[in-house]
């Protein structure tokens, strides 16, 4: 039995030989962070060119950008919020229509201005939800008792 074991792996090491495999494109996409020096700071993350355009002022230029974020942070006692994609980049956020919930959003996590979302809120089958297209940074959205 060894040996036939032997003879298999030999066999099986001649078919394995080198395969034209390659990478087209890749990212870094590590962190983040702030890089500051005399009066010049830079905010964001690394590896990421293909995220956004050319920034350019005076003699300098930079290429990059941010990955935009829409999230969802559960309340204790409120249902569950439940985000879907929608097609076209955007995103559905949906709760059960189960009470007078009130929908509010935030850019930060760090603060607490909540504001009630001015996004319109469409009610079907028992599910209340909203329509939003991809923002220009970041949005976190949670419900409310009033």
């Amino acid at each position: 039995m060894r040996v036939f074991s032997f003879i298999v792996l030999v066999l099986a090491s001649w078919s394995a030989h080198a395969q034209s495999y390659s990478v087209d494109w890749y990212k870094i996409s590590g962190g983040g962070g702030v890089s500051s020096n005399g009066t010049y700071q830079v905010n964001g993350t690394i590896g990421q060119p293909d995220a956004g355009g050319v920034a350019s002022g005076g003699n300098y230029s930079v290429t990059g950008g941010f990955w935009s974020i829409i999230a969802v942070v559960q309340t204790a006692g409120v249902p569950n919020l439940l985000i879907v994609p929608n097609g076209s980049g955007s995103v559905q956020i949906l709760w059960p229509a189960t009470g007078n919930y009130l929908l509010q959003q935030n850019t930060d996590l760090t603060t607490t201005n909540w504001v009630t979302s001015g996004f319109a809120v469409t009610n079907g089958f028992g599910t209340n939800f909203c329509t939003i297209a991809p923002p220009a940074g970041n949005l976190f959205f949670r419900l409310t008792n009033p």
